[in-house]
């Protein structure tokens, strides 16, 4: 058995009583509802930030549907008012749990911006109305529960309660907070994909064993006063030494596979040999991370020492693999959290079933006529993958969804085109998007079983592609070619994210993609042009782009056809500069890029470049004495700098920019030439900047802007509300 599969499938347990009732039309939202499937009372009631869609791109339908799978009956309590507690009992006392989620995203980042203003939109709202979630929903949503049923135990997931599991930076109050646990009074916190731990936490509820005593789950964090029994620690600082200044042995070095020698010698895995040996019997020896936890700095230190803190979320990062994770364990006064290793990915089977599970694919009917923008968005779309193992200090997917790449079937997924074919009102035979957190990941995994197993490093792509890793983009081009050909389909598009550096290692897939799967654009994301922040992101350099580039215009012209990359950059990422900004604009207007909207960093929970933001040093690196400082764009002003320069076209930021180049000594880029960035003051622009609205209105007739834009063909780039990549 590989070392990263489950020893119990997820569909091999025996299916509780309630099986009987059978499947529901849709998941009852309202006591009326349970009446007509004959129900007196659910298992299990789902309370959510979500509009509830029934499709496997939402996170309440995907776990709803999957305890509904082994017999459980399961309410969904959506978007409820959380002013009182009368919305949690609308569907009665839940026999076994609540489990509660802020929904597919983080409420912070849903309600508010990067700039920490108030969005009036919610793309998982009927109509897209904003304000039908609190900030910090998991925590708001956990105390209605409790109120509303004292007893009944309490699960928490989903990626708000996931980047929340340890004490973590919070950007939003500018401090560090402590695990959500605590906050939320929970029971058991699942983090990353929920449905293995969840499944086993129902059936050992549903068996009577107290919930007080599930404490030994992959993928789940609890609240205990001391380690579990049977346990042996060790302290995070003899792992990761801090302040040491000469090398030291480290089990995070850049070993080509990530662990240290010694550690795999002690765990009798020789690494030059891959080929079957003679098999001497004798007891198997522990492996060192099995039954050993790590000891972080308590949270009272974290949140107060920046060094240990980027200690603590170094450590973190380094125990995600499911392979050879330990255990974390972090004191916040006389309680602690622990953390256990991470949940085994699904196997193809595993993935099939729960992407096959009998999902109505729309709104609930009590939505009527109101569009969900987040559905509409995805309703001809199919998720072919999970994970990522690009490891993008910026991105929380790795942290959520793990580096291993499960993927499912091309059977299953065939199928789901399918049904999306039958059953989505308004097909137009184009389905929008095959993919996932990253388009072209698809069955791609690490070719040494020792290596996965075992592996600490952050990426598996950066600083260069791992010697383990699968490029081989073949089984990606078979899918495409039978998506295409599925009775009714007219065009399969790829809109997720294309992982670029990897593209290049097989043209093929170039080929593939761009003759037959591109509508006119395709986005990618270089992020930066600048070697400062794309090494604090750990995203490639330019030349991968370039060669990217090179390959899709001369499969374009071979193809017939006019089409432009859109590339996405982030502003104001820790580890820029202002002169790295300007010399990104210059390098966009070189190539006549004129970017609509523009993304500044956004510092979401746990995150490693969020860790950097925090700290101003590089926790990418060991903690030291002589760590790097890293330049963080802070405050206000420079972050509002740093998205001008990104968008150098719009006259609204040329008076800023203007001051910050004359202060860079850099007044050579302001004027009319080739190389300058931004015009001289105009005569009547001073006039026109103090006029609001109107004023700009004023400014562009007179600059000829709006001319400009009209007449550029270029694509423009637009902003997405939380991407990942």
């Amino acid at each position: 058995m590989s070392a990263l599969k489950a020893e119990r499938g997820l569909f091999s347990y025996p299916k509780y009583w309630a099986e009987c009732y059978g499947t529901a039309p849709f998941l009852p939202t309202t006591r009326a509802e349970m009446d007509a499937l004959g129900w007196d009372s659910c298992d299990v009631i789902i309370v959510s930030g979500d509009a509830y869609v029934d499709h496997p791109s939402f996170g309440m339908a995907v776990i709803g549907r999957m305890l509904e799978s082994q017999g459980f009956r399961v309410g969904i309590i959506a978007q409820p008012d959380w002013n009182s507690k009368d919305a949690f009992m609308a569907l009665g006392k839940p026999n076994l749990f609540f489990g509660v989620t802020a929904g597919n995203m983080d409420s912070m980042i849903n309600r508010y911006t990067a700039e920490k203003r108030m969005r009036h939109d919610d793309a998982y709202t009927p109509g897209n109305i904003g304000g039908k979630r609190p900030d910090r929903a998991v925590v708001v949503y956990s105390q209605r529960c409790r109120e509303a049923y004292k007893d009944v135990p309490l699960i928490i997931g989903g990626i708000e309660a996931s980047l929340r599991r340890i004490a973590h930076y919070d950007y939003w109050q500018e401090k560090v907070r402590r695990s959500v646990l605590f906050d939320a009074k929970a029971d058991i916190l699942i983090y990353g994909n929920a449905e293995r731990p969840l499944v086993e936490v129902a059936h050992r509820i549903a068996a009577g064993e107290s919930v007080e005593t599930i404490q030994d789950i992959r993928g789940t964090a609890v609240i205990r006063k001391e380690p579990l029994p049977g346990w042996r620690g060790s302290d995070s600082t003899a792992i990761d030494k801090i302040g040491k200044i000469d090398p030291i042995p480290n089990p995070y070095g850049a070993d080509d596979v990530g662990c240290s020698k010694s550690e795999f010698k002690q765990a009798g895995i020789d690494l030059s040999a891959e080929a079957a040996k003679p098999i001497t019997i004798q007891p198997a020896r522990p492996k060192p991370w099995e039954k050993t936890y790590v000891k972080l700095p308590a949270y009272e230190q974290v949140s107060v020492n920046k060094p240990l803190y980027a200690h603590a979320s170094r450590i973190l990062h380094q125990e995600t693999n499911p392979g050879c994770a330990r255990a974390l364990f972090q004191r916040h006064g006389d309680r602690s959290i622990w953390v256990n290793p991470p949940a085994f990915p699904l196997e193809t089977e595993e993935m099939d079933g729960v992407f096959g599970l009998p999902y109505q694919r729309i709104p609930h009917p009590s939505y009527g006529d109101e569009k969900i923008p987040a559905y509409e968005m995805i309703k001809t779309s199919v998720n072919i993958m999970r994970g990522c193992f690009g490891g993008c200090s910026f991105c929380s997917i790795t942290e959520h969804e793990g580096r291993i790449i499960q993927s499912r079937s091309e059977q299953s997924i065939i199928d789901e085109i399918e049904q999306i074919r039958d059953k989505v009102p308004g097909f137009t035979g184009v389905i929008s998007d095959l993919g996932g957190p990253t388009a072209n990941m698809y069955k791609l995994r690490c070719k040494s079983k020792k290596a996965e197993s075992t592996c600490r490093r952050l990426s598996c792509v950066y600083p260069d592609i791992c010697k383990h890793m699968d490029t081989d983009h073949t089984p990606t081009i078979e899918l495409y070619k039978k998506a295409r050909d599925v009775k009714g389909v007219k065009k399969i598009l790829i809109a997720s994210g294309v992982r670029y550096d990897l593209a290049v290692e097989d043209p093929r897939y170039v080929k593939e993609l761009v003759t037959h799967h591109v509508g006119g654009y395709l986005k990618i994301a270089p992020e930066h042009t600048e070697d400062g922040p794309l090494s604090k992101m750990m995203k490639p350099g330019m030349g991968a782009y370039d060669k990217f580039k090179e390959l899709f215009d001369k499969y374009s012209k071979e193809a017939g056809k006019k089409q432009y990359l859109i590339p996405y950059f982030i502003s104001a990422h820790p580890g820029t500069k202002d002169e790295d900004m300007v010399n990104m604009a210059l390098w966009l207007k070189a190539h006549d890029f004129k970017l609509d909207q523009v993304q500044n960093f956004y510092p979401s929970p746990m995150a490693n470049a969020t860790t950097i933001y925090h700290t101003e040093m590089n926790s990418l690196r060991n903690i030291k004495n002589n760590t790097e400082q890293v330049p963080v764009p802070k405050g206000a002003r420079q972050r509002r700098l740093h998205k001008a320069i990104l968008r150098y076209h719009d006259p609204a930021g040329w008076p800023m920019i203007r001051e910050a180049l004359k202060k860079m000594g850099k007044a050579n880029l302001i004027g009319k030439g080739p190389n300058c960035l931004v015009p001289e003051e105009g005569r009547n622009e001073k006039a026109a900047q103090g006029k609001g609205g109107k004023g700009r209105a004023a400014l562009t007739r007179h600059t000829g802007f709006s001319q400009f834009k009209k007449a550029n063909t270029k694509p423009r780039v637009g902003k997405n509300k939380q991407r990942a990549k």
